[in-house]
């Protein structure tokens, strides 16, 4: 079968690769319709991890049920389904527990697992014609037949989930005003859903004017931070105050105002600056314990100078970590069937899986209005 396989960095190319069998009773093979490229296989791409050449990319995934292991018993041959990126048992403490992004089974010795991503186990991607499932009735989340909806339930596979997490680890309430740093795919969702819960005002900060624009047409208010601090531009339109909740989207790959050089902790400094006292931070942007690529000896182990005297002064909360997407794909999956949910808005690209290289290419350099891209094997 046809996949995208890591070369190298800034090099993927689509390849012939043995297609995935049975391998456990629990399995099913699903026949991609519909992957994506997500911002953190750009980590892999850009040579940011210690990602080697032959994994097959791939976490965003959706399609019909292709073979089905005797053990599956919920689910059968021809169903419309999407998986988490979060590959999980559903059984150990963790998964009981609602922390599927922290199964300890799956992947031995590390706290999670996922489908085409360096260190976190040995399942292959699905930017690919086919994609093995393990643990398939708890995995695979079925969806209506047909092909309506299908650039939006491809993104119940991470980035609206994760966005919805974002405002989960913020305790994002209805009347609160949000500031949202980034403005890429989980960014953008992360606004989204704070204004499906009810948020008063949204802020987003990026300096791209296509994502920026994005921001502005589900109500979100842009904040360019090329144009001036954000920090000052947020207060400024919050009565000096700062608002009540603030969201990274970013991640480790953070860049300076000013000069444009990466300083990893600057988001997560300027959201300290930017919520009120007692407020609250969510953090689903990507940190690693380790940063090959990072500018100085902290950040390349993954170590950052946090203002966490400021934070601990201001009495703000955290909460961190990766989506546990099955605490929310069942009902996004249904906001949006019932048409109270739109998340397709981001996809900028639908192409063949062949145009795989090029799209990552223009994606890593957030070029022709590259934002989400949609692979069709």
């Amino acid at each position: 079968m046809k996949a995208v396989v890591y070369k190298g960095p800034f090099e993927v190319a689509v390849e012939d690769v043995e297609k995935p069998s049975i391998q456990h009773p629990n399995d099913v093979i699903v026949r991609i319709s519909t992957t994506a490229i997500c911002g953190s296989d750009l980590h892999m791409y850009e040579g940011r991890t210690a990602a080697e050449p032959g994994i097959v990319f791939g976490h965003e995934n959706m399609g019909i049920i292709d073979e089905i292991g005797q053990g599956v018993t919920g689910l059968k041959k021809g169903d419309r389904v999407v998986m988490p990126f979060n590959v999980a048992c559903g059984f150990c403490a963790n998964c009981v527990d609602g922390f599927t992004a922290f199964c300890t089974t799956v992947n031995p010795g590390f706290a999670g697992g996922a489908y085409g991503y360096v260190a976190m186990g040995p399942w292959k991607g699905g930017q690919a014609e086919y994609l093995r499932v393990p643990y398939a009735d708890f995995n695979c989340l079925k969806l209506p037949p047909g092909q309506e909806h299908e650039s939006d339930f491809i993104l119940l596979a991470d980035i609206f989930p994760t966005g919805y997490h974002g405002c989960e680890l913020a305790d994002v309430r209805p009347g609160e005003s949000v500031a949202v740093y980034g403005a890429g795919p989980v960014g953008l969702m992360a606004a989204y859903s704070a204004l499906l819960r009810g948020a008063r005002k949204v802020f987003v900060v990026d300096r791209v004017p296509e994502r920026l624009a994005k921001a502005e047409e589900i109500g979100a208010i842009p904040i360019n931070f090329g144009e001036g601090d954000p920090v000052e531009q947020i207060k400024e339109q919050t009565g000096g105050v700062g608002t009540d909740k603030g969201i990274d989207a970013v991640g480790y790959q953070a860049k300076a105002q000013s000069a444009g050089h990466e300083e990893p902790a600057s988001v997560l400094n300027s959201l300290v600056a930017t919520v009120r006292a007692t407020g609250a931070l969510g953090v689903p942007g990507l940190y690693v314990p380790a940063d090959p690529g990072g500018p100085d000896d902290q950040s390349k182990q993954g170590m950052l100078l946090v203002a966490i005297g400021k934070l601990f002064e201001k009495g703000l909360r955290m909460g961190t970590g990766q989506c546990n997407v099955k605490n929310y794909n069942r009902f996004l999956r249904d906001m949006i069937i019932d048409g109270r949910a739109t998340p397709s808005f981001v996809v900028s690209h639908e192409l063949p899986l062949d145009q795989a290289a090029s799209a990552y290419d223009k994606f890593d350099k957030r070029i022709e209005g590259y934002t989400k891209v949609m692979l069709h094997p």
